[in-house]
């Protein structure tokens, strides 16, 4: 499914395809773990859904912590 998302690192728009129903989205706005609704995901995927945040923004932000 595609999700579209404001990135909170830089305020950008992204859409990326995640693999996620949506039965399983609606139970994780209602308050589920998205970690153990949708165990299929990766971290970035997670975070994706959670953030907006793309693997390139993460890693500029921070850079520095490396």
């Amino acid at each position: 499914m595609k999700i579209t998302k404001k990135s909170l690192l830089t305020g950008e728009i992204h859409t990326r395809e995640i693999d996620i129903t949506e039965d399983q989205l609606e139970q994780w706005r209602a308050g589920k773990h998205i970690q153990w609704l949708c165990p299929q995901l990766s971290a970035m995927d997670r975070e994706f859904l959670i953030s907006g945040a793309t693997q390139e923004e993460w890693d500029e932000c921070f850079k520095d912590d490396k």
